[in-house]
């Protein structure tokens, strides 16, 4: 097993202050540092994802704007084995360096965290199963928001249950402490 993290669009827009604010990002943000630490000790490969907005109608994610730019939180690319992938899709795979990142690194699994965890998370989890991979998504380490369907609200908490709850479909949906426990476990 050779895995990676990927680490999807946590990018300032998201947070309070940003143009698409989440809910609870700073939960999720905490989580993924967890997991973010685990990778660096074990230096493992690492790749965050930044989604930049080409499509004339874009409220978000603007190019040359502060909310483009990746949680500093996280220092991105700040170590050996790290990796940013720009991306204009919901999809990280889609017409972005991500397989041949991984194909290079010679990875198998992929650890996944991130946001929005009804779209950019979704597809990329998706498609990384379909393209073979074997997927952990980090559940707390992920962040969604409110959804509307025909004047009817579907709360974020709810959004975020049942997505992950599809998700179990195309790999393990676990906590990022008991995924943590779990390779602690297999030392």
């Amino acid at each position: 097993m050779n895995e990676a993290l990927i680490i999807i669009d946590v990018q300032n827009d998201y947070f309070e202050g940003g143009r698409m604010p989440l809910n609870k990002p700073v939960v999720a943000l905490e989580h993924i540092k967890k997991a973010l630490n685990y990778f660096r000790k074990t230096n493992k490969t690492i790749v965050f994802v930044q989604h930049i907005a080409k499509n004339p109608g874009a409220t978000f994610f603007l190019e040359n704007t502060d909310g483009v730019k990746i949680h500093t939180a996280l220092a991105a690319g700040s170590q050996e084995k790290e990796y940013i992938v720009q991306k204009n899709f919901p999809n990280s795979f889609l017409k972005t360096g991500l397989q041949e990142v991984l194909t290079n690194n010679k990875i198998d699994t992929l650890v996944i965290c991130g946001m929005m965890t009804h779209m950019c998370v979704d597809s990329t989890t998706r498609q990384a199963a379909e393209l073979g991979y074997h997927c952990t998504l980090l559940g707390d380490a992920c962040a969604t928001k409110d959804l509307t369907i025909e004047n009817y609200t579907v709360e974020a908490d709810q959004v975020q249950a049942a997505f992950l709850a599809a998700l179990g479909a195309f790999g393990q949906v676990k906590t990022t402490d008991s995924f943590l426990t779990s390779m602690n476990d297999e030392k």
